[in-house]
């Protein structure tokens, strides 16, 4: 296998009694991207990022604003990210399922921050009314903004955020996002646009 999409929101839970968070983590870790909610668009996101950076990728929501800030925001999952991205990693269960499914059916999800450094963020969609592949890429940075929270999460700065918030709304972009500590959104750009044909949007900071 290249990469998964496992449903883990709530097969796992409901059948087995756990989060299989943990086993993600450890296969994107491996170079293997394991994408959650099988969001299988969303694991070509992470793949293709992979390629570009030789590092793993993680599946991440657009979360909440942060503070007044209009170029920041909060990058957040239930806690399957690899390793790469969580030097204070440790196993967790996840709060927000637990109110549904019980907490003690949630242990396996991960909980960590990531710390400041570079940052690609990218996803791929299916546009199924028009017959096309869409996709956005940029590149941004982590920050070490405050952030007391649980799962997987992050602090983002993007130059122009509110633009690019503004093209994945207005193109029926899907709320999760690929991730990479890297700088490498010009070659998936250029992969994606010319060699893949897809309809790209390159979000730079002067767009």
């Amino acid at each position: 296998l290249t990469a998964t999409a496992i449903q883990c929101w709530s097969s796992m839970q409901k059948n087995f009694g756990v989060n299989v968070c943990t086993i993600m983590s450890m296969m994107s870790e491996q170079m293997l991207p394991s994408a959650c909610e099988v969001d299988i668009a969303g694991v070509v996101s992470m793949y293709a990022l992979q390629l570009a950076s030789k590092k793993p990728s993680a599946l991440v929501d657009w979360n909440n604003n942060y503070g007044n800030d209009p170029d920041k925001c909060v990058l957040f999952h239930c806690g399957n990210w690899a390793k790469d991205f969580l030097p204070d990693i440790r196993i967790g269960t996840a709060p927000i399922l637990g109110t549904v499914l019980g907490e003690q059916n949630t242990v396996g999800a991960l909980e960590g921050r990531t710390p400041a450094g570079p940052l690609t963020f990218g996803r791929v969609s299916t546009d199924d009314l028009q017959g096309k592949i869409r996709a956005y890429v940029g590149n941004g940075l982590f920050t070490d903004d405050p952030l007391n929270t649980f799962g997987t999460r992050a602090v983002a700065h993007v130059p122009k955020l509110q633009k690019l918030m503004h093209v994945i709304c207005k193109n029926g972009f899907e709320h999760h996002a690929a991730m990479n500590g890297s700088h490498c959104a010009e070659p998936v750009a250029e992969a994606l646009g010319t060699y893949m044909g897809w309809d790209v949007y390159h979000h730079h900071a002067e767009a």
